[in-house]
């Protein structure tokens, strides 16, 4: 689908204002794609050598007392007799495989060169050799098994497309409620974004998220909201039609540049479109007439500090009660698929079915001073049938 095609028998236009990673990057070759969880922190090269090193003297010396305990049952081809040197070179040739009998150093100098100097050098370099390749091997596999628990484990999780401005403060909001990182995944095309998303703690799937597979590796089937920031308003209306066939139940939000692309991403498949030009423009023109106005709109959209508008079900207790009469500050009600203003007449009384939108107060962080009324974790809406 491209730029004036049909959408249910109607024809929209998109207007595009500029050219962004993801549609550069799938105009010109196709995108890798991959997902890669958040890197859990490790110790240094240097590090990682010592300890091998540590590991293999314990191993080296546990040897030694076991030959050393039951020497009465080796013989040495040089004077019949196994002391303490002759159990620690029997253990180094045997724990480097070196092997023993056609070549055999007699004398006492030449059997410490071979403990002092030789051994270290043998162990350091099958710690090269071997366990280069064993921790490549190892790494691989925990990945794997890592990626194959992630998979199994993540339901109704949040799919983001976009790391952008948007993106991340979408993601700062949905933290600020109490969504956990690991129920979050990104999806973007640049390799340095999401090495970010890593470095934060999300996890991430780089590719074009406009194609199908790529959606599937961020499990979006199964996941409860999406969340589109793109940059482009095509690419927003190729990644909302491309997620709504594969999740048809899931929550769809999406962001565009222009006011007049909004139907045509709603026709998409997309539950709520945010025009973010339009939304900034409107927040400047109301600072103009009233700055104290505009300071307050802007709290209120920033989670987590000051005021909060957030949306809650209603609990027993509220139930049969005017909307003026709740505890908090109700700006809304939801009924259904209805939105009823505070001031509407069929608002009152409330019903247990009803969800309401209100201004609540965040709680300050601790040692701030005095709480106010906690911000409580919002439970989700239920998934679309």
């Amino acid at each position: 689908m491209g730029p004036g095609d049909a959408v249910d028998g109607r024809v929209f236009h998109v207007k595009l204002p500029g050219h962004d990673a993801m549609a550069r990057r799938a105009d010109e070759y196709v995108l890798p794609t991959r997902v890669m969880l958040p890197r859990r922190v490790v110790d240094g090269p240097a590090r990682q050598v010592g300890k091998r090193l540590l590991m293999a003297l314990l191993v080296l010396a546990a040897t030694v007392l076991i030959v050393w305990l039951d020497r009465a049952g080796y013989n040495d081809n040089a004077d019949g007799k196994v002391d303490l040197l002759d159990a620690v070179y029997y253990a180094t040739v045997t724990l480097s495989t070196t092997g023993y009998g056609d070549i055999t150093p007699y004398s006492a100098g030449a059997r410490l060169i071979n403990v002092v100097l030789v051994t270290p050098l043998r162990v350091m370099f099958l710690i090269i050799l071997v366990g280069t390749t064993l921790e490549v091997l190892t790494e691989r596999t925990r990945e794997d098994f890592r990626l194959k628990r992630w998979r199994a484990n993540l339901r109704d999780h949040t799919v983001v497309v976009g790391f952008g401005t948007k993106g991340r403060s979408a993601i700062q909001t949905l933290c600020a409620t109490g969504l956990p990182k690991e129920q979050i995944v990104i999806v973007d095309p640049a390799s340095k974004v999401i090495e970010a998303a890593n470095a934060e703690g999300f996890t991430g799937v780089l590719g074009d998220a406009t194609r199908s597979d790529v959606l599937l590796r961020a499990e979006l089937q199964k996941a409860r909201q999406i969340i589109i920031a793109t940059q482009r308003d095509d690419t927003a209306v190729l990644v909302a039609l491309t997620a709504r066939q594969l999740n048809r139940g899931a929550k769809i939000v999406a962001a565009v540049r222009e006011e007049e692309n909004a139907p045509l991403l709603r026709q998409s498949g997309a539950d709520a479109v945010i025009t973010s030009s339009g939304a900034a423009g409107r927040l400047l023109g109301l600072s103009v007439l009233s700055p104290s106005a505009g300071t307050v709109m802007e709290d209120l959209i920033q989670q987590g500090s000051g005021l909060d508008l957030i949306e809650r079900p209603v609990i027993k207790a509220e139930v049969g009660k005017s909307v003026r009469e709740t505890e908090d500050l109700v700006v809304s009600v939801l009924r259904g698929h209805r939105l009823l203003g505070y001031d509407d007449p069929a608002a009152s009384p409330l019903q247990l079915t009803d969800r309401v939108i209100t201004i609540v107060r965040a709680s300050p962080p601790s040692g701030s001073g005095p709480s106010g009324p906690q911000l409580p974790h919002l439970p989700l809406p239920p998934h679309r049938s």
